[in-house]
């Protein structure tokens, strides 16, 4: 491979790790806010267990996911300082707009969520994790914003040899950003959705003893999931309408069979989805047979996310800004192969150890259950030993 397949390969691999930490959080902190205002209106136990549960889950995956975005935004000037000095100007404000709402906002209120337990009001509590979800999502949004302006570079102009934003309302209504957002969103939520699904499914089969907890964290994942996936597919097939019509005819046809796959399988989820887990919905918890497949399609979300972004983003070979810049002039001046290739072996190897202990705490909080949390216990309630993770 020469350097520019080796800068791709780079970009690729750890943008596709990110985005596993993206797509879980985007899921999550919506679910984990309606189970808090269930429990501020109701005060139900049941309603507090979830909270916490669910939650602690979302801030593991969010502090990890933390890390793996800092790599993304190294990676510009890294490998890319072709762009940042072409568009900067343009592709850098929304980036620098999710920094703040990323790493200032949404870190803030989540850190008041996680150690207000008890210290806060009641509905200012409440109010914490929800401004933590409204800024994830906002978040996504100032991405998909600079991503969409690399598929239609609208808004913009060039001056003296450098583009320059002109209109900022085109940059935010890109045809590129205005069905490709909710597409990323039902992504989200239809992982969010499957980890519940899949996570109560093997806890069920197990015959756990909090049949109630997961019986209710089952049917709220599947009304997600369904919720999901019907905004994935539909927004997903909305944006075939807006794309160039040869975008995936470069990159020798790759990003077209990464696509086609990808709404093959889509649609085998859709179905099982909306047309078997749905109208199931009251007996899953009862169908033993039924909960080693969930737990089996539990990954599948995410295996479509990255296949989705693999596709919009090879099929844009070899425009790094569509019919503007190339990928070859976007790439930073200097680079060999043997930096390239040792970076992305750090890169990879760093980023693919955080997914794992992500994978690994995640799945050990699940394992032992609702009971013994260390989000949100109080002073005299037994928490899980450190050494334990």
């Amino acid at each position: 491979m020469d350097v520019l397949d080796l800068a791709r390969t780079q970009f690729a691999v750890t943008g596709s790790l990110h985005f596993l930490f993206v797509v879980l959080t985007l899921g999550l902190a919506p679910l984990v806010a309606i189970m808090h205002t269930r429990w501020a209106r109701s005060g139900k136990p049941i309603h507090e267990s979830m909270t916490r549960f669910w939650g602690q889950i979302y801030v593991i995956n969010y502090a990890l996911g933390i890390v793996t975005g800092l790599v993304m935004e190294f990676q510009f000037g890294l490998s890319w300082s072709g762009l940042s000095h072409y568009a900067g100007d343009v592709f850098g404000a929304p980036l620098a707009m999710e920094t703040l709402v990323a790493f200032f906002l949404e870190s803030t209120f989540l850190g008041l969520w996680i150690f207000g337990w008890g210290r806060l009001p009641r509905w200012a509590h409440l109010a914490c994790i929800w401004l933590v979800t409204l800024t994830a999502y906002a978040s996504a949004f100032y991405v998909m914003v600079a991503n969409s302006f690399l598929q239609n570079p609208a808004g913009a102009v060039l001056s003296g040899g450098r583009m320059a934003l002109t209109d900022v309302g085109a940059l935010f209504s890109n045809k590129a950003l205005v069905f490709a957002f909710p597409h990323v969103i039902g992504a989200g939520l239809f992982a969010g959705g499957m980890v519940l699904v899949g996570a109560s499914a093997w806890r069920l089969w197990r015959r756990a003893p909090e049949t109630e907890f997961f019986t209710t964290s089952l049917r709220m994942g599947v009304v997600t999931a369904a919720i999901g996936i019907f905004l994935a597919m539909g927004f997903g097939y909305a944006q075939f309408g807006v794309i160039q019509e040869d975008k995936f005819d470069g990159a020798g046809g790759a990003a077209a069979v990464g696509l086609g796959f990808m709404i093959e399988l889509g649609q085998l989820l859709g179905l099982l989805v909306l047309f078997v887990m749905l109208p199931m919905i009251g007996i899953l918890h009862r169908a033993r047979w039924t909960h080693p497949i969930l737990i089996a399609m539990t990954p599948l979300p995410f295996v479509l996310s990255i296949l989705g972004w693999m596709a919009r983003e090879v099929g844009r070979q070899p425009w790094m800004i569509w019919e503007r810049l190339t990928v070859a002039d976007a790439m930073s001046p200097g680079l060999t192969s043997g930096m390239v290739t040792a970076s992305l072996i750090g890169f990879a190897a760093v980023l693919g150890l955080l997914a794992i202990v992500d994978y690994v705490l995640i799945a050990r909080v699940i394992r032992r259950g609702p009971g013994a949390l260390d989000l949100g216990a109080t002073a005299d309630e037994p928490r899980t030993p450190a050494l334990s993770y």
